[in-house]
């Protein structure tokens, strides 16, 4: 048996060619290695997801001929948001979980504003044992210490998530899952132990090997992160801007063969898929 991968878009927007890439990246190597593509629709953030994406997502999959191998429950589902209550309570009965009713504005004033580099939460909350009912939002400690990993494509790497990213914010205050827990927690259910993905989510590594550590994982995925295709001016491309939505190159009458080529030309060392 292969390794089990998965190719997971958020239903935010429209599929770009930058998707494409990424979905390139993840058949291939599923194919060459004799693994498996889980399709995981992760629409965690309710404020954002819309359906017409959802169902713009696997139209446009199959128009290009990306065939999963199986679906993961979405993780709007009652399924999955039980699951995701009881690794929280897991993690709460271990004491490694507080209340956090701090706002963007709050962690701002807190935090100089360093340009370029992430914010990290500056542990506002953890001295003041606010009472659970008080907010849903939920934060996980991350303690001292350093994650080392090997990314197949850039090597060794280590991190440390308490001075990245300090605790980890696991549920908003409109109680909704934050993509750092919910893809650990459905990494580890499905059985996904290669997670291939563009390298501006590098940065979430160490946070995910620890996160998923706490909530009893024996071993981490193994991770590839590829370089991104950028528009002219070096910005990444964007669904929520529009950047080259693949249903307007359909709807423009271009062939999917020759989409997939333009994405492999863009990504450069995509494998022929």
């Amino acid at each position: 048996m292969g390794p089990v991968t998965r190719f997971a878009p958020a239903p935010t927007g429209w599929l770009h060619l930058g998707h494409v890439v990424n979905a390139l990246h993840i058949w291939s190597v599923a194919r060459e290695r004799d693994g498996r593509v889980i399709l995981r629709i992760e629409d965690h953030d309710r404020t954002r997801c819309r359906e017409e994406y959802v169902d713009g997502i696997l139209e446009d999959l199959d128009w290009l001929g990306f065939v999963p191998d199986s679906v993961a429950p979405r993780q709007s589902s009652a399924e999955r948001t039980a699951r995701y209550e009881s690794a929280l309570a897991r993690l709460q009965n271990e004491g490694l979980v507080y209340a956090c009713d701090c706002s963007r504005r709050d962690i701002a004033m807190d935090v100089p504003d360093r340009f370029g580099e992430e914010t990290r939460y500056p542990g506002r909350c953890r001295p003041r044992s606010l009472a659970l009912d008080s907010t849903p939002a939920r934060r996980v400690q991350m303690d001292t210490g350093a994650e080392s990993f090997v990314d197949e494509r850039l090597g060794e790497q280590q991190q440390s998530p308490a001075e990245q990213c300090g605790d980890l914010l696991v549920r908003d205050r409109a109680r909704n899952w934050t993509y750092q827990f919910a893809v650990v927690v459905d990494d580890l259910d499905q059985g996904v132990d290669l997670v291939i993905r563009g390298e501006d989510l590098l940065s979430s590594t160490g946070r995910q090997i620890r996160l998923a550590k706490l909530l009893g994982r024996a071993a981490p995925p193994r991770f590839h992160h590829h370089a991104l295709i950028r528009n002219p001016d070096g910005s990444k491309l964007s669904k929520s801007a529009g950047d080259t939505a693949i249903r307007e190159l359909r709807g423009a009458g271009e062939p999917a063969e020759n989409v997939l080529s333009r994405a492999r030309l863009l990504g450069r060392d995509v494998s022929r898929f």
